[in-house]
C-alpha cells in the first residue's frame, strides 16, 4: 500500500512536468536565426530579422516593438517603430523615419524590418519585442556599422638607387580600424630581401637591384570593404654625391663673392654723394653775399607799410639820421640833424611851391 502510493506521487510529478514543459513549447517565442552581431558598411542595406510563433493559449491583442537598447541601464530604451492593433507607427527621428520599414506582415509572424543606406551614427543594439497576452519574447541584434578604406596612396621614400633600401610607402586616408595592409608583386614573386608591416603599410627593399623594378600593388582591408594602388618601382644608378657637395660649396662661395660686391659698391655710393654734398656747401659759404640797393630797401619799406610815394616829392632816408643828445645843467636838449638836399637851381617854369600835409588826406599836397 505504501509502495502504491509513492508510485502515484512520482506519477503526478513526472505528468506535472510534462504539462509545463509542453505549455511552454506551445507559448509564443521568436523563431528568428542568425548572427546577434551583424557588420555592415555605411550606406548599404540591412535586414534585421524577428519571426514569431504564436499558441493557442495567446488570445490578446498582438503588439511589436522595436527599440534602440540604451548602454546605460538607468536610461529607458528609444522606441523606433511599433504595430498595434492592426496599425504601423514610426517613432524614429526624422533621419532614420525615412530609411526604417516592417518587411514583412507582423500579424502574420514577420515583424522582420530593413534599414537603408546605414550610417555610422546608427550603430547600436537593437529589440524586437513581441507581446500577445500572455505571451511575450524579445529578440536583440547588435548592428555595427563601419566605414570602408579609402583608395590608398602609394609612394616611395628614401630615393631608388641601385644598392640602397627603397621603402614603398601605403596609406588609406579613410576607413574604420583596423586597417590591414599588404604588398604583392604584379609579375613574379616579392623580393628576397622585402620586408613589410601589414600595421602601417611600408615595404622595405634592401640591397636594391634591377631585377626588383616592376609593378608593386599595395592593397588594405577591413572588415566591411578593401582598396588598392599600385607603384611602379625603377632602379636609378647612385648619384656622385661627392661632385654635390663641391658644386653646393662652390655656388656658396659664389654668392658670398656677390653679396660682399654689392655692399662694397653701396659703400663707394653713399662716400661719392657725402662727398658731392660737402663740396656744394663750401661753395656756398666761399660766394660773397650781392649787395643791396638803398633804394630797393627804401621802397620795400615803403611797400611794407603801405606807403605810396608822390610824383614831385623827393623822399630822404632816415635811417641813419640819430638825434645828437647835449646836456646842460639839469635839462636836456634834443637836436636832429636832417639831410639836406643839394641846393639846385630850378628854371622859373619848374618852379613848384612847396607841398603842405593835409591830415584830410593823411600825406602832403
Amino acid at each position: 500500500m505504501v509502495k502504491h502510493c509513492i508510485g502515484c506521487q512520482v506519477s503526478l510529478v513526472v505528468l506535472f512536468a510534462i504539462v509545463v514543459c509542453l505549455d511552454h513549447a506551445v507559448a509564443l517565442q521568436v523563431t528568428s536565426t542568425g548572427p546577434q552581431t551583424i557588420k555592415k558598411a555605411q550606406g548599404e542595406n540591412v535586414i534585421l530579422g524577428c519571426t514569431y510563433s504564436e499558441s493557442p493559449s495567446d488570445v490578446g491583442q498582438l503588439d511589436v516593438e522595436w527599440s534602440i537598447v540604451s548602454p546605460d541601464m538607468t536610461q529607458k530604451d528609444s522606441l523606433i517603430l511599433a504595430y498595434s492593433g492592426g496599425q504601423e507607427y514610426q517613432l524614429a527621428r526624422p533621419d532614420l523615419k525615412s530609411r526604417l520599414k516592417f518587411v514583412g506582415d507582423p500579424s502574420r509572424g514577420d515583424a522582420t524590418i530593413s534599414i537603408t543606406s546605414l550610417r555610422v551614427s546608427e550603430t547600436a543594439t537593437y529589440q524586437c519585442k513581441v507581446k500577445k497576452p500572455p505571451g511575450i519574447d524579445s529578440r536583440k541584434i547588435t548592428l555595427v556599422v563601419l566605414v570602408r578604406p579609402s583608395v590608398p596612396k602609394c609612394w616611395v621614400e628614401n630615393g631608388e638607387e641601385i644598392g640602397s633600401t627603397v621603402s614603398l610607402r601605403c596609406k588609406s586616408s579613410e576607413g574604420s580600424i583596423p586597417l590591414t595592409y599588404k604588398w604583392t608583386r604584379e609579375t613574379g614573386s616579392m623580393p628576397a630581401t622585402a620586408t613589410q608591416n601589414p600595421q602601417t603599410g611600408q615595404l622595405l627593399i634592401s640591397n636594391h637591384s634591377q631585377s626588383y623594378m616592376g609593378s608593386y600593388i599595395c592593397e588594405v582591408n577591413n572588415e566591411v570593404g578593401k582598396e588598392q594602388c599600385k607603384y611602379t618601382l625603377k632602379a636609378y644608378n647612385p648619384t656622385n654625391k661627392a661632385g654635390i657637395i663641391a658644386g653646393a660649396v662652390i655656388g656658396a662661395l659664389f654668392l658670398l663673392l656677390l653679396l660682399l660686391l654689392l655692399i662694397w659698391l653701396l659703400i663707394c655710393c653713399c662716400q661719392k654723394r657725402r662727398y658731392q654734398r660737402e663740396t656744394a656747401n663750401e661753395i656756398k659759404e666761399d660766394a660773397a653775399a650781392p649787395e643791396s640797393r638803398p633804394a630797393s630797401r627804401h621802397s620795400s619799406y615803403r611797400s611794407i607799410m603801405s606807403y605810396h610815394t608822390h610824383h614831385g616829392i623827393i623822399y630822404n632816408s632816415v635811417r641813419n639820421s640819430q638825434p645828437n643828445r647835449t646836456q646842460s645843467g639839469r635839462s636836456n636838449t634834443y637836436t636832429q640833424h636832417s639831410q639836406v638836399p643839394p641846393q639846385v637851381s630850378l628854371p622859373a617854369s619848374d618852379y613848384k611851391p612847396p607841398l603842405r600835409y593835409d591830415s584830410r588826406y593823411g600825406y602832403p599836397v
